[in-house]
């Protein structure tokens, strides 16, 4: 060699250091695995993705959805100076220095890792990977909110639309209940919320999967409100609990037991309908050459950023002013909508729990991470929320006035149905039952019925039981 190159090797920040004596570009080179980690990555990967399906918080604003990629390169870097490996593609390697699009359907339809030691890679260019990043950054910069800003604008979106959700709930029950179409009822299987669990679910398959990705690049903000405020408020995991508890109580247990089965098999279908419908739809739009209109309404500039944050808080404002003075004037009377106006008050706090809880999904056990496939934050929302709506169901049954009804029944309606969530639950296990070990979704929806109705009965049934409450 006539001239010395010292090629970029990346740190664990992600960034690249490179020099040349003679100014030259670096050559190119290939990220090389060692076979003994092949496969562990692969399911370590998919493991996170199933998990991360439903939601992650406020690890979305910051991009972060494969944060754990730095303890994966660590064990590279090791396997490295041993000389043993196999080639490694360009998805796992933009994934890891954060390039990779989340895209939902990406990890699906492409293997991250070369399994065959013969077969050829494409190296990757250094050179593009520090260019493409640096561009994305100053892209970024140039429309991004102060964090602060970028949390309350989060929130407000979140209490807005988690409001939104709680009403929609509220109308589909009624238009299905025994009241006008007749469909749903206390007594039966056919539980109230069943609809606007269907609903969600079948929604969550259009913005929370096939056009996720378009919505985020609209707004982020958008999508964290549709996906995790509107939908995830939609659909109620507590409520659900809660009737098959009453189902219990009552001693139909059979009721109570299909009842589960109806309302897991309905919404994971209703999810996969509007997967399958939604994917249908954006076909059509892409032939008409449509779907780049999409991408062109982003919000790019922070001043439309504050406008649309200045209007929500506005919005919010009167949803709430105006929900207080609705329940003032119907809480003397007996129709029930003064609970309805009180869960719209206490609606966002249940919305703004379960969303930071959502980022202890993909993120495992300890510090070795054991369990990513399960989405901890999803499953401690559902079952603590079933639990205290247990809890209250029991206070209700021994204080039984109607001031005790009124605020409790608003607390479950508003602050444990936007805590607990169906939608992102069958998200999760949708992708879970698509993926490699389509066993954990038995698992998942096993684990977390069971642990609900199983602590609802010490909570609620045996108090009903043994103090007589009627």
């Amino acid at each position: 060699m006539d001239h010395e190159t010292n090629e970029a090797e990346p740190d664990l920040s992600g960034s690249f250091c490179q020099t040349s004596s003679v100014g030259s570009p670096v050559s190119r080179r290939s990220l090389i695995l060692p076979r003994s980690l092949s496969f562990q990555i692969d399911d370590d990967i998919e493991s996170e993705n199933v998990s991360e399906k439903g939601d992650i918080g406020d690890r979305a604003l910051h991009g972060k959805r494969h944060s754990e990629s730095g303890s994966i390169r660590l064990s590279i870097d090791k396997e490295l100076e041993n000389g043993m490996a196999v080639p490694i593609s360009e998805d796992i390697l933009l994934q890891s220095y954060g390039l990779w699009s989340h895209d939902s359907t990406a990890l699906n339809t492409r293997s991250p890792v070369s399994l065959l030691p013969e077969e050829t890679i494409p190296p990757i260019s250094i050179d593009v990977l520090v260019c493409s990043k640096e561009k994305q950054e100053d892209k970024e910069k140039a429309f991004a909110l102060p964090p602060l800003l970028e949390y309350v604008s989060s929130l407000v979106y979140l209490a807005v639309f988690g409001i939104l959700g709680v009403l929609t709930r509220y109308m589909v029950q009624k238009l299905f209940g025994p009241g006008v179409a007749g469909v749903t009822s206390d007594n039966y299987p056919l539980f109230l919320g069943l609809p606007s669990n269907m609903v969600g679910s079948f929604l969550m398959g259009w913005w929370g999967v096939v056009f996720v990705g378009d919505i985020s690049r609209v707004s982020d903000h958008l999508a964290i409100g549709l996906t995790t405020g509107y939908l995830g408020s939609l659909g109620t995991f507590s409520g659900w609990n809660q009737k098959m508890l009453d189902l219990s109580v009552d001693g139909h247990w059979v009721f109570s037991f299909v009842g589960f089965l109806i309302g897991l098999f309905l919404a994971a279908y209703a999810i996969k309908l509007g997967v399958g419908t939604a994917k249908c739809f954006k076909s059509f739009l892409e032939r008409s050459n449509r779907s780049s209109d999409i991408a062109s309404r982003r919000v790019d500039n922070r001043y439309y950023h504050l406008g649309v944050l200045v209007v929500l808080v506005v919005i919010l404002g009167l949803l709430w002013s105006g929900s207080w003075a609705m329940l003032k004037k119907e809480y003397n009377h007996d129709s029930g909508r003064a609970q309805l106006w009180l869960a719209c008050i206490v609606a966002p706090p249940g919305v703004w729990i379960r969303w930071f809880l959502a980022r202890l999904n993909g993120r495992g056990l300890g510090k070795a991470g054991s369990l990513k496939w399960v989405p901890f934050g999803t499953l401690i929302a559902n079952v603590s929320s079933a639990c205290i709506m247990a809890a209250l169901s029991t206070v209700k049954k021994a204080v039984h006035t109607k001031t005790c009804d009124t605020i409790a029944t608003g607390i479950q309606f508003g602050f444990l149905g936007s805590l607990s969530t169906i939608p992102t639950f069958i998200a999760e296990y949708n992708a879970m039952e698509e993926s490699q070990k389509n066993w954990r979704a038995y698992a998942y929806a096993l684990i977390t019925i069971a642990v609900s109705f199983g602590l609802g009965i010490l909570i609620y049934s045996v108090p009903v039981w043994t103090r007589g409450y009627k």
